[in-house]
């Protein structure tokens, strides 16, 4: 007995069965309490199969929900007009000395409400969604103060209620160094491994913590300190790592057993087999490579080889990657990066659970895990990655 009975379906699994998307054709999804009961051929149902509701799918292709496991989707303002002056010829540094860059997003988001920042994310999250997405990774890192970054976190946890999307949610204090410790990268690391880590992981906050590992941002030294801190308080870490030089961000990564490196343009060997070893999840990030104009891309021939998963994401921030389409990504993935399109799309399922430490209950389509669906209307997977302006999904399914 099945609350949902989906039949005459193609099932992209993306599971490892050893078959291309780990498809079944002419399936059946039988869904009990939000949690999917059956998974398999139709000629596999019992003969006495009912239930509340049987839908024929017209041999449709159903795939995981989709996950969006790396976004800085709640912030203040945007950064549109300094997009329009780039482009007219002003260089960020005169951006900066302005007042512009990251801080005016830090400006903006510190003066923004609750209900603001609410409203604004809920908006985004509901443009993924339309997209296939039903799970979203937000980070803060827009506040830089306990009471701002503590907002955010608040703001990305209700506006996932309000987009109708399962939302994790991760501290990124160590994003970038604030006006009021300007000289100081030091202190402020002491104030957010020992003051607002504390503070966020008793509220409850936070799934995980992340940190900028680079040049501009913070040493790998300084990046220990927040990871020891995070361990205190059990809470998985992430990592912005390699993005723009070789920290062996992607080893200080593996080091702590960190769900997943992010970015990785410049990660080395050493730093793959070391993510390899612990299990890191390889994110990468197409968007922020675009808006950037990046030369460099992500060694994927190398993790591919090493058999390191790799996830895709939009990074949806209003600076690098104001992106709102996970499947524009599925196509950036192959065409920028190199990516396969089964890669890609497994990119966005299984090994995007992965990074989040949510593999075993979504991200693929397995008896016993949620029921969080997305369906098209498609003759091959690969059309998903395909079509530069993606496919309409004809039906989202979440399990509340």
């Amino acid at each position: 007995m099945f609350d949902t009975l989906y039949r005459n379906i193609n099932i992209a699994t993306m599971s490892a069965t050893g078959l291309p998307y780990g498809a079944v054709k002419d399936g059946a999804i039988g869904v009990l309490d939000g949690r999917l009961a059956f998974v398999g051929p139709q000629d596999g149902l019992p003969e006495d199969v009912a239930a509340d509701r049987i839908l024929d799918c017209g041999g449709e292709w159903v795939f995981p929900g989709f996950i969006d496991c790396h976004t800085h989707a709640v912030f203040g303002g945007n950064r549109a007009r300094e997009f329009e002056e780039r482009l007219n010829g002003v260089s960020y540094e005169e951006i900066a000395r302005r007042g512009g860059g990251i801080l005016s997003t830090v400006n903006a988001t510190r003066e923004a409400s609750v209900a603001t920042l609410v409203k604004q994310a809920t908006a985004r999250l509901k443009r993924l969604a339309e997209d296939g997405v039903t799970t979203v990774e937000i980070k803060s890192g827009y506040g830089l103060t306990l009471q701002d970054e503590t907002k955010m976190l608040e703001a990305a946890r209700i506006a996932g209620r309000e987009a109708g999307v399962d939302v994790t949610t991760t501290f990124l204090g160590a994003h970038a160094l604030p006006p009021e410790y300007m000289g100081d990268k030091d202190g402020y690391i002491a104030h957010v491994a020992d003051e607002m880590i504390p503070a966020i992981a008793e509220a409850g906050l936070a799934d995980a913590v992340d940190a900028f590992c680079e040049g501009i941002a913070f040493s790998p030294e300084q990046v220990e300190r927040v990871f020891e801190a995070a361990a205190k308080h059990d809470l998985k870490v992430k990592l912005h790592a390699d993005q723009l030089s070789d920290l062996s961000g992607g080893a200080l990564a593996a080091k702590h057993g960190a769900l997943s490196a992010d970015h990785l343009e410049y990660a080395s060997a050493e730093s793959i087999r070391a993510m390899k070893q612990a299990g890191t999840v390889a994110v990468l990030l197409p968007g922020a490579f675009y808006v950037l104009k990046e030369h460099r891309r992500p060694p994927v021939e190398m993790l591919r080889k090493e058999g390191v998963a790799m996830a895709l994401a939009t990074d949806l921030n209003p600076g690098t990657s104001p992106a709102l389409s996970i499947q524009l990504m599925l196509h950036m993935g192959c065409t920028l990066f190199g990516m396969t399109p089964e890669e890609a799309v497994r990119g966005v399922t299984a090994h995007a659970a992965s990074a989040l430490g949510l593999a075993h209950d979504r991200g693929t389509l397995e008896t016993g895990k949620r029921a969080d669906m997305v369906f098209f209307d498609i003759d091959e997977p690969a059309e998903l990655a395909y079509w530069l302006g993606g496919v309409k999904p004809t039906r989202v399914v979440r399990a509340d």
